[in-house]
């Protein structure tokens, strides 16, 4: 039972990280697109 437990926790862990990692990564890329379909709508504007 103790070895069990001692997987699934570490199972649990690990795809814990694996999703805050993906989640850090892909909220990184929609602020970088987001920054620069701004930046390019406010140099359309300005010409």
């Amino acid at each position: 039972m103790d070895d069990q437990l001692r997987i699934i926790l570490i199972i649990i862990v690990s795809v814990s990280i694996f999703g805050l990692l993906i989640f850090v990564f892909v909220k990184n890329y929609i602020k970088n697109k987001i920054n620069s379909l701004v930046k390019e709508e406010e140099d359309n504007r300005n010409k």
